[in-house]
């Protein structure tokens, strides 16, 4: 009977700091729109450019925080972008309180929280294989996608909670207290000294570990896959609250339902990852998510015909349940294949993927406003099967275990 291996207290440091610190973050995602409709009258269009100020990190400073990550202590890093996180949140409280807050404020208050945010993302990733061994990496990654996963699946309802309960300032209070408490985990962790890295220019470094993740044969089918996949999922989700409403005739709270099936893949799958790395072979793990991907998408289209709720939960849970696999898994092919000093820059070009999510949306809203919400389903399947081909007829998926890690 296989156990599941005992990861050391350092790493439970990071693991408690990683679910606190994405809790303090989806509390906050989720009180800023309400603060924003509720507390200063702004309409669709402003909550609009609103979200686009909570999004736009991810893509402009992923790279600096991998250079970073690169170059000085990540524990340090980490908290020092949490402490950034719990000024700006407070500084919203403040302004409310002394009825300065407007619009603009919140909006460029916000956007510094998720640049903590950011930093914090792409330094985590680097700092496990300092702490657990080579062989405990898979349980150590699913560790922290379950806290991750939690936070994503209970942070938004447990927000709107606290919005109803306290009022939306002071759920920005709450956020960051969680904040503090993610960089006071940290303060107790042991992370390993690193040689100093040599002084180059900053591009060059970018360079380095663009070339590496561009030049990987494993690498590279992984980040092409990542970014159609988010190009995919964001092009479905564009559409998708009209068409519920329209074709599966669901009401507010049978939206929310069969979206919150999302997170219960993503917990579900989360929760199996350990067992399902150690019975399949490693790289048929990694085309489990984007297969289950392109199913996923299958049964949504499906509903085109049968336009049924369940089909569409369903489809959500295997969104979630599936994709969760592969992030588990290509985060640990890409600590194992990359060397110590480059890891906070691939984590970062990994993060760039991102970038795909407005373009999903974009597409979203021109096949939508053109040819309707079914030929949006239409598209993203066929977007959701060629991230499959890709992953599919890569190297990747020859893998029959964990590949052995690079020396730094």
């Amino acid at each position: 009977m296989h156990r599941t291996p005992a990861l050391p207290t350092g790493f439970h440091r990071l693991a408690w700091s990683n679910l606190v610190a994405q809790s303090a973050e989806q509390i906050a995602l989720a009180a800023a729109p309400i603060v924003a409709v509720l507390a200063l009258g702004v309409g669709e269009g402003e909550t609009g450019l609103l979200q686009m100020a909570l999004t736009a990190p991810f893509v402009l400073f992923a790279i600096p925080a991998g250079l970073l990550a690169d170059r000085m202590p990540r524990r340090l890093l980490m908290a020092s972008a949490e402490a950034l996180r719990a000024l700006a949140l407070l500084t919203i409280v403040l302004a409310f309180a002394s009825g300065m807050l407007t619009l603009p404020l919140l909006a460029a208050l916000g956007f510094t929280a998720v640049c903590g945010t950011v930093v914090f993302s792409v330094a985590a990733p680097a700092l496990v294989p300092s702490l657990v061994a080579p062989a405990h990496l898979a349980t150590a990654n699913a560790r922290i996608e379950l806290a991750r996963t939690v936070a994503f699946a209970a942070g938004p309802a447990l927000g709107g909670m606290l919005v109803g309960w306290i009022g939306g300032v002071p759920a920005f209070g709450c956020a960051a207290v969680l904040s503090l408490i993610a960089a006071l985990c940290l303060a107790g962790l042991g992370e390993p000294v690193r040689a100093p890295a040599p002084s180059r220019h900053p591009l060059a470094d970018l360079s380095e570990g663009a070339a590496f993740v561009l030049r990987h044969p494993l690498l590279r089918p992984v980040f092409v896959t990542q970014f159609i996949f988010n190009t995919a999922h964001f092009l479905l989700l564009a559409v998708f609250v009209p068409y519920a409403v329209h074709r599966l005739g669901l009401a507010a709270g049978g939206i929310g339902t069969v979206l919150s099936m999302f997170g219960v893949g993503m917990v579900c799958g989360a929760l199996l990852a350990t067992r399902v790395l150690r019975l399949l072979p490693f790289g048929t793990v990694i085309g489990l998510g984007p297969v289950t991907g392109f199913a996923a998408a299958l049964v949504m289209a499906l509903t085109t015909i049968v336009p049924s709720p369940l089909l569409a939960a369903l489809s959500f849970f295997l969104l979630g349940a599936g994709p969760i696999l592969w992030v588990i898994s290509t985060t640990t092919l890409r600590q194992s294949v990359t060397p110590a000093g480059l890891l906070g820059r691939v984590s970062a070009i990994n993060i760039l993927s991102y970038g795909a999510r407005p373009l999903g949306s974009l597409l979203g809203a021109i096949i939508g406003g053109r040819y309707g919400a079914d030929a949006c389903l239409y598209v993203a399947a066929a977007i959701f099967g060629l991230q499959a081909l890709v992953i599919l007829t890569s190297p990747a998926i020859a893998i029959p275990q964990q590949p052995a890690p690079q020396p730094a």
